[in-house]
């Protein structure tokens, strides 16, 4: 596997963006870019068809940003997943070149299916105010390290990086536990939010994706390989197994 370690950098930069701003408009140059930087997204599974459009901000119901980026996908396996792996990249890709990106969960677009795959989420995406990007990573609000993270002493600087990803509404799904040379990543169920009860799956799972970005861009960092694999989707349990990590 091959990363873009420069991704890990922006980590510390990058935020949901709530404002943008809007006497600042996007270039054509820029448009191309982003474009093109989707086309070469690292995918978690490489059998699901994701597709995505780039459209003006007001063909959507989003109030933030100038333009949405909607991505669509087959309905397979672990599509949520594969889509908060893929598409945080360019979120890290993005602050990289001071555009403000936000994940617009519950935004509605005037096309719900294309190229006969459906309507999943969209990212809106404007310029955004140099100084709305973090200065200091560690201000965020977060949970203790302790509280998404048991053992695995040597990975002390992975799991406090790690827990920077970001969430639906700030939720942190995520739990991992550290055995010996295995990693185990869950989704809790047990979270507290405003979003809709029944929403908090889907969203938690994207999430569960972009988290699993984080991670392995942290082991790389840190010159940890590692064999991952994904679990097979349940939803009855408290911790809902998303994926082990064997560290070579």
């Amino acid at each position: 596997m091959v990363i873009d370690k420069a991704y890990y950098q922006m980590i510390f930069k990058r935020k949901s963006f709530r404002r943008f701003n809007d006497t600042l408009k996007l270039s054509r140059d820029e448009i191309y870019d982003i474009d093109e930087k989707v086309k070469e997204l690292i995918v978690l599974v490489d059998t699901i068809d994701v597709k995505y459009r780039i459209v003006p901000r007001e063909e959507t119901t989003c109030k933030r940003g100038e333009y949405c980026l909607l991505i669509y996908s087959e309905e397979e396996e672990n599509f949520l997943l594969n889509i908060g792996y893929m598409f945080e990249q360019l979120d890290l890709y993005l602050a990289s070149k001071d555009i403000g990106v936000c994940w617009y969960g519950m935004g509605k677009t005037q096309v719900p299916e294309h190229d006969n795959l459906k309507f999943v989420i969209m990212m809106a995406l404007g310029k955004g105010y140099p100084h709305e990007f973090r200065k200091d990573y560690t201000k965020c609000k977060r949970k203790e390290t302790q509280e998404i993270w048991k053992g695995g002493s040597r990975l002390e600087r992975v799991a406090e990086v790690v827990k920077y990803a970001p969430s639906a509404c700030n939720t942190q799904p995520w739990r991992v536990i550290c055995e010996k040379n295995q990693l185990k990543v869950y989704r809790t169920t047990k979270v507290k939010s405003i979003m809709p009860k029944d929403k908090v799956p889907f969203y938690n799972t994207i999430d569960m994706g972009i988290f699993l970005y984080f991670l392995d861009l942290a082991l790389l960092y840190n010159h940890i390989s590692f064999q991952r694999f994904l679990c097979e989707e349940e939803d009855k349990a408290e911790l809902i197994p998303v994926a082990i990590y064997n560290l070579l």
